[in-house]
């Protein structure tokens, strides 16, 4: 029998246990056998909670216990959660995570460890929730060269564009719904911001182009600034606005990674993810598009990712799963000033059409809708590139990618 260990009983640590032990049976199956938990690692007290004695507050007694053999890391952020885990594969111990954030920041460290040890680090949950995509991209996608990924990475986000879109609701009433139900937290700032996105994009591009790529590398912009009148313009383009993360390869193996709400049109099977849901499209250069989707956050969702990297480091606990990317020295990530795109842009003023026409010749004006602006709008698709001619507009209102 393997023992483990989980870091932080909050929603996805409790959840991992629940499905451990609710099927125990499969796990044990799949994993060649039985898996328990013999410590559960939180400073807070649990007094209703079963099996009291799992329950420490010192994190040295699983790190000396060798019985232990994984340590499941689901308490987030790169506090604590980061000395632990360089502890755990220190001490030769696996390490399972959820924690996008540690894994985008300090996943080729903490990776360049787990191989020094002949020890896991997995982190499937740790983007897209409970959807496979990490290990599809290790192992069913490698004889590609994955030429674009395009993701919806945020159930948050995803939920409150789709009330302002279904539901009429303009961003701050969506937002304190999403709170109220629980989507969204006290402070939706990694949320609403990009921020969580921007982690998740990280990840998949270490993964796809081998070398590490830093968050603060990655452009990023969130939905604060949405408007309903974005809302109802991209419905005349046949669109809805998704908050995409990005990256797209170019041919000497430098690539875009960006962050940024878009016009997506409703033909894109991208459209169709709603709610809290997320949806990743890959598309390979032998393969073609591929579509993940599922849900992108929840407790046992996810805590099925964290299990199933569980069961995974158990399979391999002989021999080690080859994992690894770069130190980003490479310098891999090119700057959006040079990356084409077309684009939808708001302007304010009286003469703002004769300004787009002459910045923009091949532009289509769409028909106004009702603002809460007094000003004059005029509303602009265009074909060129926004970066070079954005300064010279003047009373940018929105703009945002088409897709």
């Amino acid at each position: 029998m393997l023992k483990a260990a989980i870091l932080g009983f909050g929603t996805v640590g409790s959840g991992t246990l629940e499905v451990l032990e609710r099927n125990a049976d499969t796990v044990a199956r799949n994993a060649g056998e039985a898996i328990e938990v013999k410590y559960i690692l939180d400073l807070r007290d649990f007094p209703n909670e079963p099996h009291q004695e799992r329950f420490v507050k010192d994190f040295a007694v699983i790190e000396n216990d060798p019985e232990v053999s994984i340590v499941i890391e689901t308490m987030g952020g790169k506090g604590a959660a980061y000395t632990f885990t360089k502890r755990s594969l220190e001490a030769g111990k696996n390490v399972v995570t959820s924690n996008k954030e540690l894994v985008a920041t300090h996943g080729a460290e903490l990776l360049e460890i787990a191989a020094r040890k002949n020890v896991n680090y997995l982190f499937e949950a740790s983007v897209g929730g409970g959807i496979p995509i990490i290990r599809p991209m290790q192992r069913c996608l490698t004889a590609n060269h994955l030429t674009q990924i395009t993701g919806i990475l945020n159930g948050t986000t995803n939920y409150i564009l789709n009330r302002m879109i279904d539901g009429g609701l303009d961003f701050a009433t969506a937002l304190k719904e999403a709170q109220e139900l629980g989507y969204a937290e006290a402070n939706p700032a990694a949320d609403v911001e990009g921020i969580d996105a921007c982690r998740k994009v990280c990840i998949l591009a270490d993964i796809a182009y081998g070398d590490n790529v830093a968050p603060e590398k990655v452009e990023t912009e969130g939905i604060t600034a949405i408007t309903l009148q974005d809302v109802a313009y991209a419905e005349q383009a046949d669109s809805v606005v998704k908050l995409l993360g990005r990256t797209v390869l170019q041919e000497d193996g430098t690539f875009y990674a960006f962050v940024a709400p878009h016009f997506v049109k409703k033909s894109s099977p991208l459209a169709c993810v709603t709610g809290v849901f997320n949806g990743i499209l890959v598309t390979g250069d032998m393969l073609g598009d591929a579509m993940f989707y599922g849900q992108g956050a929840g407790k046992l969702a996810t805590a099925s990712a964290v299990a199933a990297d569980v069961i995974d480091c158990a399979v391999h606990k002989n021999k080690r799963r080859s994992i690894g990317w770069g130190d980003g020295s490479k310098n891999l990530v090119r700057s959006l000033d040079t990356f084409a795109s077309n684009w939808y842009i708001r302007v304010q003023g009286a003469d703002a059409a004769d300004k787009l026409a002459q910045a923009f010749p091949n532009s289509k004006v769409l028909e106004p809708v009702q603002a809460e602006e007094a000003a004059v709008l005029t509303d602009v698709l265009t074909t060129a590139e926004m970066n070079e001619k954005k300064a010279q507009l003047g009373n940018v209102l929105g703009c945002m990618r088409l897709l």
